[in-house]
């Protein structure tokens, strides 16, 4: 029970990652320093997809199922969870490498508002 437990927490905060990695430029809007939490995450984020990698959560929440005597699956989180709601095939080299530059692209878009908005406050 408490590995089952655990092991949907991990899948919790890995969503909750993910979202932070694409979505995270935002929270500089209001925190300043909150780029310095998220660039390096963004960059993590796009270089497992540019590279096939695997985060460790993954295996974290695999092993968690496997002693709560569930089984785990094979693959990373994004192919697991993430590629069935949005693309209905498996998960291809080809889609790994459009989700790592769309991690970029949407950051690069967040940043350039958020240095813009830095730049008009100081004049």
């Amino acid at each position: 029970m408490i590995y089952s437990l655990l092991a949907d927490i991990t899948v919790i905060l890995h969503l909750v990652f993910i979202l932070f990695v694409v979505l995270g430029g935002l929270t500089v809007l209001k925190w300043r320093w909150m780029a310095w939490v998220h660039i390096p995450a963004a960059i993590w984020g796009a270089l497992i997809e540019f590279m096939g990698w695997i985060c460790p959560l993954t295996p974290l929440e695999n092993q968690l199922r496997r002693l709560a005597g569930e089984s785990g699956y094979t693959g990373d989180f994004t192919e697991q969870y993430l590629v069935p709601l949005i693309y209905p095939g498996e998960l291809t080299r080809e889609i790994q490498l459009l989700l790592g530059a769309g991690v970029i692209f949407i950051n690069v878009v967040i940043y350039f508002f958020v240095i813009r908005l830095v730049l008009r406050k100081k004049q």
